[in-house]
């Protein structure tokens, strides 16, 4: 048995293979010219065309390509004019509530085992109600470090957790961004005539 291992390691052994001299190709890069070496041409081409943009951006209106945000807002305009659709927009995270007025959630570790960004932690405790075994005691999102792809959407099998439209998300630290079950309830409650994805 060694010598049939010692047999195979040899034949595929790519050292035992060697490449032969009229099968290497050898190739050389053409020369750069002076002008090339210092990228003059190319310097005049990049600032003729921000010349370009700039002299053409002047009396275009209300054709601008820049949207004047606060003033001017995504969801005020048509999909084909910049604006947003709000049925398939990914925005800010919320946790849905029960008929109840209760968290939906039931903790089952779906959406942080999916989550590809690692930005959703949750700690389950044993529910104080008798339709479920579980609820979240400790409920976060990192708005910061998430991708806004939609797999915890996806993953939950209680509707729990949801993306809306909203786009507008603020924080003067990095701790206020990251959204806890209390500041993704409320914002269940603002959002909560707003129909998501």
């Amino acid at each position: 048995m060694a010598s049939r291992t010692c047999e195979a390691e040899t034949r595929y052994n790519p050292r035992s293979m060697p490449i032969r001299d009229e099968d290497i190709i050898t190739i050389k890069a053409a020369p750069m010219t002076t002008s090339e070496a210092v990228y003059f041409p190319s310097i005049i081409k990049g600032f003729g065309t921000t010349m370009r943009h700039f002299f053409t951006s002047f009396g275009q209106g209300h054709t601008s390509r820049t949207l004047q945000y606060p003033e001017q807002r995504r969801e005020h305009y048509d999909p084909e004019h910049g604006g947003l659709e709000p049925s398939n927009f990914r925005g800010v995270h919320r946790l849905n509530r029960d008929s109840a007025g209760r968290v939906k959630c039931v903790a089952c570790m779906m959406c942080p085992t999916i989550c590809p960004a690692n930005c959703i932690h949750i700690d389950a405790a044993e529910s104080p109600w008798d339709d479920r075994e579980k609820y979240p005691a400790k409920f976060e999102i990192d708005e910061l470090r998430c991708i806004f792809c939609g797999m915890c959407e996806e993953a939950c099998p209680v509707d729990a957790i949801e993306l809306t439209p909203l786009y507008d998300v603020v924080g003067k630290s990095r701790q206020e961004m990251v959204y806890d079950k209390n500041k993704l309830l409320h914002v269940y409650d603002i959002t909560i005539d707003q129909k998501p994805m």
